[in-house]
């Protein structure tokens, strides 16, 4: 799905995970941010795409340092947000962000270049909006973490992304369970101390 974000952001953005990719060759993508996890080869997909500038990133989608696992790092943050000022800078602009499945790691990076080309805008706008292209959106908290501190945001955009966690919750209650067996605890408390959303 891709989302036309002109009244939010001066650019369009395209959030997928990897078997998605081939959806989108002719899509006139002018910048990817892939997310893969550090073994991952590259997706072949993209040999398909026109020229476009393309950032990787490796990192495992948890939110507290594991044994075998690479957590996302601050200095990851840095480089997406740097690549994101790209667009903010640059010509009309086409990003698509993906990382294994489209549900967390991508979902806040987008979140985040989102805030960042709008600081005039509440976080909730920009979680919202990447809410609306991909509904089973779970942002990474320790992505928001890094990006609400390099932002200067001041706890607002991790604040804002409890009512999301809480909407998917809400729709998918087995899921509490899942999270939390995977290290994810901090998100599942965040969902559950918020108001409901509706």
């Amino acid at each position: 799905m891709v989302a036309e974000l002109s009244t939010f952001a001066p650019f369009r953005l395209t959030i997928c995970g990897i078997p998605e990719l081939d959806e989108h060759c002719a899509a006139g993508v002018t910048h990817v941010l892939s997310i893969l996890d550090p073994d991952m080869p590259d997706p072949p997909a993209f040999a398909g795409f026109s020229p476009h500038r393309r950032l990787a990133l490796r990192f495992h989608d948890i939110i507290e340092t594991r044994p075998n696992c690479l957590a996302p790092q601050q200095a990851d943050v840095e480089r997406l947000l740097a690549f994101g000022h790209e667009l903010i800078e640059g010509l009309p602009a086409h990003l698509l962000i993906h990382c294994h499945a489209g549900v967390s790691r991508s979902t806040a990076s987008a979140a985040l270049i989102l805030a960042q080309s709008r600081p005039d805008r509440p976080a909730r706008e920009a979680l919202e909006a990447v809410s609306q292209i991909r509904p089973r959106a779970w942002p990474n908290l320790r992505i928001l973490e890094f990006g609400d501190e390099l932002l200067g945001r001041n706890g607002e955009i991790v604040a804002a992304v409890a009512a999301i966690y809480r909407r998917v919750l809400d729709r998918e209650p087995a899921l509490q369970e899942a999270m939390i067996d995977g290290g994810r605890a901090r998100e599942v408390r965040a969902a559950l101390q918020t108001a409901d959303p509706k």
